[in-house]
């Protein structure tokens, strides 16, 4: 019984853990600053130097709802207020644990896309959205750091 305890003990030393949020990992192809999602491994990748980027994993847009393409970062925001339809229904104020946008925003140029924060951390790692890309509110918080208005965005399948 101990021989094959030990042999899964060091079975397990042996398989790669997965990566966790804010992992330094390979990554090349782009200009560092560059923001890449991954819509189909449900990861946002931060182009650094040295052909490498930090990576986050998300949450993306559903079935016809997700888009792919360029964008850029249009907009930058703390604790962004959100309401469904302005003018229409309430705003639920920057903060707010009810509030889906999280801790920062990230406005896209295009549509009504933004990265964002979430205030539902089981919806990361999903196809849940209406095309936004939803982060762990530390890991947006961070990317908020890091990038500035221009900052260019790609979408990928």
């Amino acid at each position: 019984m101990r021989r094959i305890f030990a042999f899964f003990i060091a079975l397990a030393a042996l398989a790669p853990l997965p990566a966790a949020a804010g992992d330094v990992v390979p990554f090349q192809g782009y200009e560092p600053g560059t923001v890449v999602v991954v819509t189909s491994a449900r990861q946002l990748f931060y182009v650094l130097d040295n052909g490498q980027a930090i990576r986050y994993p998300v949450g993306v847009g559903r079935a016809g709802m997700a888009w792919h393409g360029w964008a850029f970062v249009a907009k930058k925001y703390l604790h962004p207020a959100w309401t469904a339809k302005p003018g229409v229904t309430p705003v639920i104020p920057g903060g707010s644990p009810g509030n889906p946008m999280g801790a920062a925003a990230l406005g896209l140029d295009r549509g009504n896309y933004a990265i964002h924060g979430t205030n539902n951390p089981s919806s990361i790692g999903g196809f849940v959205s209406y095309g936004c890309i939803r982060m762990y509110n530390s890991d947006i918080r961070r990317l908020y750091s890091l990038v500035d208005i221009g900052t260019p965005v790609i979408v990928e399948k």
